[in-house]
C-alpha cells in the first residue's frame, strides 16, 4: 500500500511538473513576440499573405491614407512590420510631431518612476509641487492625486486654454467628480522630476527612450512640450504596449501598472484609462465635452483595443486580441480636430478590409 502510494505521489509531480512547463512555454508552434534591437535600422518583416490577410485591399487602404493627408502608416504583427508605408514627401527617417498621442508617455514614465519608488500616484499633487500651484483653495487643490491627473478628472476648469499656470488652472468641481480633456496632465512632467531630482528629459530618455531603442525628443510648446520622432520609434512604443511592459525579456514599465493605465480609470469616461482611450466600453466622452455619448469609442474596430490619440489624427493603436500595433502619422484627415475623429471609424474599415 505505501509502494502505491509513494507511485501515485510521484506521478502527481511528473503531471504538476509538466502542467507548469505548458504554462510557462509557449506553444513549439506558437511565434514568439519580436523586437527589434536597440540600435541600427534593423526590423524583421512578414507579408500579409503569410497571415492570410486580404492583399486585393491594401492598395485601396494607402489610396486612402494618402487622400486624407497621411505621412506613414506601420502595422506590426507580434513585433514584425508586416505594412509600412510614407505618403506627401515623408521617409522612414523624418521627424513628426505626436501631439496627444504623446500623454501615454507621461503616462509610462510617471508608472516608471511609481515603480522605482519615487512617487505614489495615490498621493496628492502638491506633495510633489508644493501648494499653490493651482488657483484652487487648499482644500480643493489637495483633493487632486497624481491618479486624478492620470484619469483626466482633477476637476481643474478644461475651457481656459493651454496655459497651465497657477492662475489658469481654476477649481470648477471636486477632484474625481467631473472628467475633462484638459492640459494639465503635463503638470505629471513636473512631478516626476520633482520625485526624481532629474530633468524630465534626462529621467524620460533613460528610463524609457533608450531603453527601447527609439529616437525624438521633446519640443517646447508654450507651457507645454510636444514629443517629435519617427514613425518607427512610435511603433517601438505601441510594441512595448503590447508586451505589457516588456521589451524582449526586460520589464520597463510594470504590467500591472499598464493594465490599469489601459483599462478605465473612473466611473465618469468609461472609455478612458491613464491619459489612454478605451474601446469596447458602453459609453465614452469627447475631448471639451461633458456629454456621455452611448455606444463605443471607434465601433468599426477590435473592441479590446486601447489607443493613444492626437490631434490632426497621430494614432497608436494596439489590439491585443490580434496581436497587433498600427501607427499613423500625418496632418488632420479633415481639417484641424482633437484627439478624436470620425476619420478612425472609416479608417478600421479599411484596415478591416484587409485583416479580416
Amino acid at each position: 500500500m505505501r509502494l502505491k502510494y509513494l507511485l501515485l505521489i510521484s506521478l502527481l509531480s511528473i503531471f504538476i511538473s509538466c502542467s507548469n512547463d505548458t504554462e510557462s512555454n509557449p506553444s513549439p508552434t506558437e511565434e514568439a513576440m519580436y523586437f527589434p534591437p536597440i540600435t541600427g535600422t534593423t526590423w524583421e518583416t512578414k507579408t500579409p499573405q503569410s497571415l492570410g490577410w486580404n492583399t486585393t485591399n491594401i492598395q485601396p487602404l494607402y489610396d486612402y491614407l494618402n487622400l486624407k493627408h497621411s505621412k506613414s502608416f506601420i502595422v506590426l504583427h507580434n513585433g514584425k512590420i508586416v505594412m509600412e508605408q510614407y505618403f506627401n514627401g515623408h521617409t522612414s527617417t523624418s521627424p513628426w510631431y505626436w501631439a496627444s498621442a504623446g500623454k501615454t508617455l507621461t503616462s509610462t514614465v510617471t508608472g516608471i518612476a511609481e515603480q522605482e519608488g519615487f512617487l505614489n500616484i495615490n498621493n496628492k499633487v502638491s506633495d510633489y509641487l508644493g501648494t499653490g500651484w493651482t488657483s484652487a483653495t487648499l482644500a480643493k487643490e489637495n483633493l487632486i492625486t497624481c491618479k486624478n491627473l492620470l484619469s483626466m478628472n482633477s476637476g481643474l476648469d478644461d475651457v481656459l486654454g493651454d496655459d497651465v499656470s497657477p492662475a489658469n488652472l481654476q477649481y470648477v468641481a471636486d477632484a474625481g467628480t467631473r472628467w475633462a480633456y484638459h492640459n494639465v496632465y503635463v503638470k505629471l512632467q513636473d512631478v516626476v522630476a520633482e520625485a526624481t531630482n532629474q530633468t524630465w528629459d534626462n529621467y524620460f530618455n533613460t528610463k524609457l527612450r533608450d531603453k527601447i531603442g527609439m529616437t525624438g525628443t521633446w519640443v517646447p510648446n508654450g507651457d507645454l512640450s510636444v514629443y517629435w520622432s519617427n514613425t518607427r520609434s512610435m511603433a517601438r512604443f505601441g510594441l512595448l504596449a503590447l508586451a505589457k511592459g516588456k521589451w524582449n525579456g526586460t520589464q520597463i514599465i510594470n504590467s500591472t501598472y499598464l493594465n490599469n493605465a489601459t483599462n478605465t480609470s473612473q466611473s465618469i469616461n468609461l472609455a478612458y484609462g491613464y491619459l489612454w482611450w478605451l474601446n469596447g466600453k458602453t459609453s465614452y466622452h469627447m475631448p471639451q465635452s461633458q456629454i456621455q455619448i452611448p455606444g463605443t469609442l471607434i465601433p468599426t474596430a477590435p473592441s479590446d483595443m486601447y489607443c493613444a490619440l492626437g490631434k490632426d489624427d497621430q494614432k497608436i493603436y494596439v489590439i491585443p486580441s490580434k496581436k497587433l500595433v498600427i501607427i499613423r502619422m500625418g496632418d488632420a484627415a479633415d481639417g484641424s480636430n482633437f484627439a478624436l475623429s470620425d476619420f478612425d471609424e472609416t479608417l478600421w474599415e479599411k484596415i478591416s478590409a484587409v485583416i479580416n
